[in-house]
């Protein structure tokens, strides 16, 4: 359930606010006369949002890229793949 709060709580009651995002990993939706204002988020919650946000970007991309060709891989190339550009041991 969405935590629904006036933006006026956010001066008054900062510690209760900041409390509440870190104990429950989850954002506070602030409200400016009756209408949805802001949200705040702990840097932890804030930062995982942010990647998987990139992971998804990444996923659609790649989804994208499949669509064009039809240039499959195995296991095996992709890893070997994956070991060569970070220096590794080569797979045989």
């Amino acid at each position: 359930m969405k935590l629904i709060r006036p933006v006026s709580d956010l001066r008054n009651n900062f510690a209760d606010i900041s409390k509440t995002v870190h104990e429950t990993a989850q954002p506070v939706f602030l409200t400016k006369n009756g209408y949805g204002d802001m949200v705040v988020m702990s840097m932890e919650a804030f930062e995982s949002l942010q990647f998987e946000s990139e992971v998804y970007s990444k996923l659609q991309a790649a989804e994208r890229e499949a669509d064009l060709t039809d240039k499959r891989y195995s296991s095996k190339e992709v890893l070997q793949a994956m070991r060569e550009a970070i220096g590794g041991e080569p797979v045989v």
